[in-house]
């Protein structure tokens, strides 16, 4: 699996860009503020529908226009695949296929799978539990459509039930209807829950064996998921928490509140951990979010790195360097020394400035 080409038009500060890509190593460099991490951004977003910095469509589209337009072309085993989104600032963005207009963004997840690593990503170890469900979410949609749908729904029921929960305020007879929120909100959770074990085993199997030779043999790492609430006590303990959930207007318990550890021996390293030891675990999560893709779907993802290099420290980065060998990589960075100096294959260079994108090579 790899992007082909990429076609940007009003995008961010890119009135118009036509770019074709190498199945290889992508190299886009230049200063700060100039549009490398943009085109990053519109492969992820034509991959999973959605900006990785979690901006609106509006804030997307370029200033004074009132639309943005990605065409991407992925190919699959040599055989092209169009991907088309039309973003518009007052209406939900526009998907096509092959020209064949889509009806749920779902129904792109998993054509091209990508994994973006950016310098906020080494705090994901430390940062709050919504960017560990975050990329645990983002992982198992692209993997796994069952849990793309039992998400979506899970979601969509904890708005209505939380929406209730305000209105009743004002209505004390909209309690009756708590009910048929709470069913839906168990059926699907529990789901959520289940296949989140599932995962956080599978992850760790993974995590092991890249985080051991990461940091030398001299540390083992383990995850430990935390639910909110097992899918065994889910029913009774959110009517337990209904007066709860009354006072403060809003769900206290399900999926939306897990979390996951990583343990270094019996060292939290989200809590205790150094900052190295935090990015180590850090980069050994998204190597090993790489190998999971491939295990799980029997093909390489596209790796987007955003200037993570400058983040690491020389072993680090030659560490996730030779690990990304075989797989089509997009790396965006302020200069191009470094690679030359350590002799790493680049086989095609970009140079960014203003929103103009020149190849060197």
């Amino acid at each position: 699996m790899i992007i082909k080409s990429l076609e940007l038009t009003d995008y961010r500060n890119y009135d118009s860009l036509s770019i074709e890509f190498d199945k290889g190593t992508n190299i886009f460099y230049g200063d700060n503020a100039q549009g490398k991490t943009n085109i990053l951004e519109a492969l992820y977003i034509s991959a999973t529908t959605r900006s990785h910095k979690g901006s609106r469509d509006s804030e997307i589209i370029g200033f004074g226009k009132e639309e943005a337009h990605i065409r991407t072309v992925v190919l699959n085993d040599e055989i092209p695949t169009r991907v088309d989104m039309h973003l518009r600032s007052s209406k939900s963005k526009g998907i096509a296929i092959d020209g064949n207009r889509i009806k749920k963004a779902a129904e792109l997840m998993g054509l091209c799978k990508v994994v973006f690593f950016s310098p906020e990503d080494l705090n994901i170890i430390k940062n709050g539990p919504v960017y560990r469900r975050r990329f645990i979410d983002m992982e198992l949609c692209q993997l796994d459509q069952f849990y793309l749908y039992n998400l979506n729904n899970y979601n969509k029921v904890l708005n209505r039930r939380n929406q209730v929960l305000k209105d009743m305020y004002f209505d004390r007879s909209l309690e009756d209807s708590l009910g048929i929120w709470d069913d839906q909100l168990i059926s699907y959770g529990t789901k959520i829950i289940e296949r989140r074990k599932k995962f956080a085993d599978e992850l760790e199997e993974q995590i092991k064996d890249v985080h051991s030779r990461l940091s030398g043999g001299r540390e083992e790492i383990s995850i430990i998921y935390e639910p909110s609430v097992s899918e065994e006590d889910f029913e009774k303990e959110l009517k337990n928490s209904l007066a709860r959930d009354k006072k403060s207007k809003m769900t206290g318990l399900g999926p939306h509140r897990d979390d996951f550890s990583f343990m270094a021996g019996d060292i939290d390293i989200r809590r205790f951990g150094s900052q190295g030891q935090q990015r180590t675990a850090a980069l050994s999560l998204k190597l090993s979010e790489i190998d999971m893709m491939k295990k799980i779907s029997g093909d390489n993802p596209v790796l987007l790195l955003d200037d993570v290099l400058s983040e690491l420290d020389r072993n680090r980065q030659k560490f996730l360097l030779d690990s990304i060998g075989g797989i089509q990589t997009f790396i965006t960075c302020t200069g191009i020394d470094d690679f030359v100096n350590d002799r790493f294959v680049m086989n095609r260079v970009f140079y960014v400035e203003n929103g103009k994108v020149k190849q060197m090579s």
